[in-house]
């Protein structure tokens, strides 16, 4: 019997954290059928075993709750907010004793009869958050013992750290093959070991996420005010500990959002926003981190009041307005501090974020706080998968090595001659390094000066392309070194606030190792991969993208930009590789010509900078001095009276600067694009050899693939011959040429009337030239 009861304990709580949302989704949506009965089926449940483990109370609170959804159901009551209100406390109360069942202690029944009359029509409200509550103990057994699978998993990170010292001495001293067969024998089964009892550990951060529709619901009702609530993440994966763990730290920061940041519905309307604030949490793993992010759409912190109130604890004010703005927003981590003026049952006492932040610090967490002063402001909660093997990829910088998750690596690529060549390249963007993998350009972070560490050689050599929530980029290193499967263990928490570490580990070699945060490096260089967490209905401004250019020198000494998004790359090239030829500048680079465009002649120069811009088809180099900077495009611009190389002018930092329009630049310079299947020409008869030698470049430079025969599978668009050859026996239309310039009407061509060959030509395939 005990047995039965723990296991309908543990499944009733489990469906109770789940079912208080459901429910909260079905006041709003009385129609909705499926959550009607899935809440039915709870109580309908709970009914049914209470009968046979013999626990009345909860057998005749779920039968009250039973009789009155049936009735729903059936169509003979509608539910409204007192109903809600009232099947919420009776699904309260039903957790509540459950809880005192399995702590072993007893549950006063005082209000039970209370909780029942409150079903019926034309009874009283009933408040539940008004209710006694029991103390709910923390989930400790899920079918199999928490500290059992403590050890299990202790014993696993020993055995593999058994294994890569096995593998390590092995590799050393030499093996034979037998033994190395059967120590890859016991690779496998231990990866397999290792798969099975973190999957035991696991489960899905919706079990953290489940009873949030119901604290906001309350909690919003308790403050008067109206509240939209968003989950995303959900089917994200944490060990359970850490998600009893999170559990108190997250309801404090809900709370907060809903009583500081989100503003009453007058205020929200006086400030141009709808009434009903937004919320909305969301989960993501980074690695060997869960990321868990609280954002809101309210007042954000008001910085300068938080200084207030942190020096009327007697620091100094000037220290204070000293700090930076990061700093400045982790005041509002000071024990004993409240922005708010009076205590009421929610907030004001001064205990909240500093205790969030010392629990989520001491499982080896951090906080990052991103404000934004009216629009809202976002709480990310970084903490550890716990207790974990994954497989990594080692790196190093100079004497350091590091290791990276094999999980955010897309690829490893060499760069040859420390700036690349064919299809990996390192280019400067102004002052910003990029580099070009393949035609993907993407940003270059050298991990050396993020760690402030000497190289080993003069640039990158090896390039790790790291995938982050929002892009990618491509960290340089050293060395890339072998893989391996590690026990990530969390790191000091000073060493884990700064931001760029995922946690620490001990390889085979026995010297101990930190995990690189991938996220957290492309923040701490600036790297924006960033979502929007506030929904879809954002205001037009804050869904507005700022473009990006590139500011530079012209050739005639005048600042310029042109958008970044068309530039591939800027390189240095010599002189001599730029001539002018049939008719236009060109240059001469990878193996090709590109047409060039600029704005001076190029004088005395004996070296200059092309941008090389693309269009998604064709390419055009623009010669210029030097490169800037890369700048924020500003959206006014004053339109060019003329319509030529500048499109034109904007003001950055006071000054204007004229913009290059590059559609003209294309338009007049680009060269011709034709399909990627031209139409075929075939040319033949006796007078061939004139045909090649005079046509087949004029037909060429009009986009036609011309050819003296075909081959195998292929079909001519249109022939070409001369008027006295004899019609070859084609399915193709013919165009004939004779060597008379005036000639009978018999629709023959003059061979030298350009004009009236093309457009022959072009009847004939079609109209496609």
């Amino acid at each position: 019997m005990d047995d039965l009861l723990q296991e309908f304990i543990a499944e009733t709580r489990e469906t109770l954290e789940a079912l208080s949302g459901e429910i909260v989704a079905w006041e709003s949506d009385p129609s909705d059928r499926q959550r009607l009965d899935a809440i039915f089926r709870f109580v309908h449940t709970v009914k049914g075993s209470c009968g046979f483990l013999d626990l009345p109370r909860l057998a005749r609170l779920s039968h009250a709750a039973e009789d009155v959804l049936a009735a729903v159901r059936s169509g003979a009551r509608v539910p409204d907010t007192r109903l809600v209100n009232a099947v919420l406390a009776i699904v309260d109360r039903i957790g509540e004793i459950v809880e005192a069942i399995d702590a072993g202690v007893s549950f006063d029944d005082t209000g039970e009869d209370l909780l029942i009359a409150a079903l019926d029509e034309g009874a009283a409200a009933i408040a539940p958050a008004a209710l006694p509550t029991a103390q709910r103990q923390p989930t400790r057994s899920v079918r199999l013992n928490v500290d059992l699978l403590d050890r299990m998993m202790s014993g696993m990170s020993d055995m593999v750290l058994a294994r890569n010292e096995l593998a390590r001495r092995l590799r050393d001293d030499g093996a034979d093959p037998a033994v190395e067969a059967a120590l890859e024998r016991l690779s496998l089964t231990v990866a397999e070991m290792r798969d099975t009892v973190t999957r035991t550990r696991m489960q899905k951060v919706d079990a953290l996420f489940s009873a949030l529709p119901r604290m906001v619901r309350d909690t919003a009702a308790e403050l008067n005010k109206a509240v939209t609530l968003t989950i995303e993440g959900g089917d994200v994966e944490l060990d359970r500990e850490m998600i009893e763990m999170i559990r108190d730290p997250l309801g404090h920061m809900i709370r907060n959002a809903i009583d500081h940041g989100i503003e009453s519905a007058a205020e929200r309307r006086h400030a141009g926003k709808r009434e009903n604030g937004r919320l909305t949490v969301f989960a993501r793993q980074s690695g060997n981190q869960i990321i868990i992010e609280v954002a809101d759409d309210g007042r954000g912190i008001d910085v300068e009041r938080l200084i207030e109130k942190v020096a009327a604890t007697g620091r100094s004010l000037r220290d204070l307005q000293a700090l930076s703005d990061k700093a400045k927003l982790d005041l509002v981590f000071e024990a004993g501090l409240s922005t708010k003026d009076e205590v009421t049952a929610t907030s004001g006492r001064g205990v909240g974020m500093d205790v969030v932040r010392a629990n989520i610090e001491q499982i080896g967490g951090r906080i990052e706080i991103d404000n934004n002063v009216g629009k809202g402001l976002r709480l990310s909660i970084h903490v550890p998968l716990t207790l974990s093997i994954i497989s990594t990829i080692g790196v190093g910088v100079g004497d350091q090595r590091f290791a990276i998750s094999r999980q955010a690596i897309e690829e490893i690529v060499t760069v040859r001659g420390g700036t690349g060549n064919g299809a990996i390249r390192v280019d400067m963007l102004g002052d910003t390094p990029a580099a070009t993998v393949r035609d993907r350009r993407m940003p270059l972070v050298d991990l050396g000066g993020v760690m402030g560490l000497p190289r080993s050689c003069d640039g990158p050599t090896m390039l790790v392309i790291v995938s982050v929530v929002g892009g990618s980029y491509a960290l340089a290193v050293d060395t890339v070194l072998d893989n391996e499967e590690l026990v990530i263990k969390p790191a000091a928490p000073a060493v884990m606030a700064s931001g760029i570490y995922a946690g620490q580990t001990l390889p085979d070699s026995g010297l101990p190792m930190l995990l690189l945060d991938c996220s957290g490096i492309a923040s701490a260089v600036g790297l924006e991969f960033t979502r929007e967490a506030l929904g879809d209905d954002v205001e037009e401004e804050e869904a507005a993208e700022t473009a990006s250019a590139l500011l530079f020198a012209d050739l005639d000494g005048v600042r310029r930009v042109v958008p970044l998004a068309v530039i591939d790359r800027v390189e240095p090239v010599p002189a001599h590789a730029i001539r002018f030829a049939a008719g236009q500048w060109r240059l001469s680079t990878d193996g090709k010509i590109m047409p060039l465009a600029t704005i001076a002649d190029l004088g005395e120069r004996t070296d200059l900078f092309v941008l090389r811009l693309r269009d998604g088809v064709s390419e055009v180099g623009y010669a210029i001095a030097q490169a800037f900077d890369i700048v924020d495009l500003p959206e006014a611009m004053a339109p060019a009276r003329e319509i030529g190389l500048v499109a034109g002018v904007v003001v950055i930092d006071g000054e204007q600067i004229e913009m290059l329009d590059v559609h003209w630049l294309f338009a007049v310079h680009g060269e011709k694009v034709y399909d990627e299947a031209p139409p075929l020409c075939l040319i033949g008869g006796a007078e061939s050899a004139w045909m090649t030698t005079f046509l087949k470049p004029l037909l060429a430079s009009a986009g036609y693939r011309v050819a003296n025969r075909l081959k195998k599978g292929e079909d001519a668009a249109v022939v070409l011959s001369m008027d006295d050859d004899v019609a070859p026996d084609i399915a193709a239309p013919i165009v004939r040429l004779r060597h008379e310039r005036e000639g009978a009407d018999d629709g023959s061509i003059y061979r030298y009337d350009r004009a009236g060959l093309l457009a022959a030509l072009a009847a004939c395939a079609g109209g496609v030239r």
